[in-house]
């Protein structure tokens, strides 16, 4: 029993890690847009078209056809011009965890999206491309390219690419199937996924509080970051083995580097692609743990080839096996990526004021509320499956109180996260000017 805690804690410290390291990406990301003039010209063209849809669907057209919001939509089911509205919303909370928390607050989005009424599989490929244009438009990865291994991303790649196509030809064959089964499975894996983060950042937070010193909650996440090292016993026995073709890496840390077979390193990338696909996120949370505890990479390396991943097998995800079958809803990703923008900032900003042991405690709700969003919806659709009895009123009332709970815990971080930072506008102007 010890031996599987110790397990699961290490996977959920490496995802939380790896967390860290996409907010990291995602700020200076978002810094690179937002200093830009050019760059926010090209935005608020794209943002034109979402605008116009927006206003288009406003006005009295009469009953929208049944390929927009019937058993076959290609669109967010009951598309109003709300959802638009609260598709920023969305992107502003997303934002504000990702600046203010520092770890990735994309887990968010896809389940906030299913309760604003939009199909999961749209939902996935909506927030796939969201990250995806975020990353053209203000890419910052040559900032981390020195840490990157050509071959080991590389080989990586090629296995994501695979991935990629296994899960979203899953994602559509199950929508085809039946798109209230797909909306099931997205929801299951996203329980699954939010119940064993949320259960351990709880646990971090609880620890840290009993502990009463907020200073050390920093020191506790240093602490709980996988070792540069990498060394494990899977990793070295995998390194032990010799199937051609063979990658060195890590030659500025060891003597001659280490060594593994591509093989290994291209289904741990298959893995990646496979998760992001389903889920619509970057995959970067299974990227860490993988390539420290798995391949045995030191994290100098990881967080390098990580960010290169994301930014290629979010694209390549959201474009062959979602857009290109009209599974991307391009007005609602604007949206996100409008409030993502301003939410990041604000967040980043507000963490100069804030104690991190609060932090760590609202992330841990955050992510325990979009679990609680998803297990409430599940009955619901087990009762469309025809799996289990449930009357109607009973699935509304359980959809009610899932998606109450999510927007009031969501809405309620950042509404404390905006009081605190105007409270403290005039300390951090200050800062900023002494900067400058």
């Amino acid at each position: 029993m010890k031996g599987k805690t110790s397990w699961a804690r290490k996977l959920y410290h490496g995802m939380y890690a790896a967390a860290e390291h996409q907010a990291r990406w995602d700020y200076e990301t978002s810094m690179t847009i937002l200093r830009s003039r050019k760059r926010l010209c090209i935005l608020g063209l794209l943002l034109i078209p979402a605008l116009l849809v927006s206003v288009s669907l406003a006005a009295d057209i009469g009953p929208l056809p049944e390929i927009v919001g019937g058993h076959k939509a290609y669109a967010p089911a009951y598309y109003t011009p709300s959802i638009f509205a609260v598709s920023i919303l969305i992107g502003l909370a997303a934002g504000l965890i990702t600046g203010c928390i520092g770890a990735g607050g994309g887990f968010i989005i896809t389940p906030a999206l299913m309760s604003a009424g939009v199909k999961g599989i749209l939902a996935v490929g909506t927030d796939l491309f969201h990250i995806f244009a975020k990353a053209i438009m203000g890419t910052t990865v040559h900032k981390k390219l020195g840490n990157v291994s050509v071959k080991l991303a590389l080989a990586f790649l090629i296995g994501s690419f695979a991935g990629v196509f296994g899960g979203g030809i899953l994602n559509r064959l199950i929508y085809e199937i039946n798109p209230v089964l797909s909306d099931l499975f997205i929801s299951i894996v996203y329980v699954v996924l939010l119940g064993f983060l949320g259960s351990y950042a709880l646990l971090d937070f609880l620890k840290l509080r009993k502990a009463g010193d907020a200073d050390s909650a920093s020191a506790h996440a240093g602490k709980s970051k996988p070792s540069s090292t990498g060394s494990t016993a899977l990793a070295a026995k995998l390194q032990s083995t010799h199937i051609p073709p063979m990658i060195t890496f890590d030659e500025d840390l060891v003597p001659g580097g280490k060594r593994i077979p591509a093989l290994f390193v291209a289904i741990c990338g298959g893995a990646v692609g496979f998760l992001a696909a389903i889920m619509g996120v970057g995959g970067g949370f299974a990227t860490f743990p993988m390539f420290v505890y798995i391949l045995g990479v030191s994290s100098f390396t990881t967080v390098g080839t990580d960010i290169l991943q994301i930014i290629f097998t979010a694209g390549f995800a959201s474009i062959s096996q979602y857009a290109i079958y009209g599974f991307i809803f391009y007005t609602l990703a604007m949206g996100m990526l409008i409030g993502s923008l301003l939410g990041i900032q604000v967040g980043a900003l507000t963490t100069k004021v804030v104690k991190g042991i609060y932090i760590r405690g609202f992330y841990a709700t955050a992510i325990l509320a979009g679990f609680l969003n998803r297990l409430f919806a599940l009955p619901g659709k087990l009762g469309e499956m025809e799996v289990i009895p449930i009357s109607h009123g009973l699935t509304q009332i359980l959809n009610g109180i899932g998606n109450i709970v999510f927007f009031v815990i969501i809405g309620f971080f950042g509404v404390w996260v905006f009081t605190k930072f105007l409270s403290n506008l005039p300390a951090l102007r200050e800062e900023t000017t002494a900067r400058s």
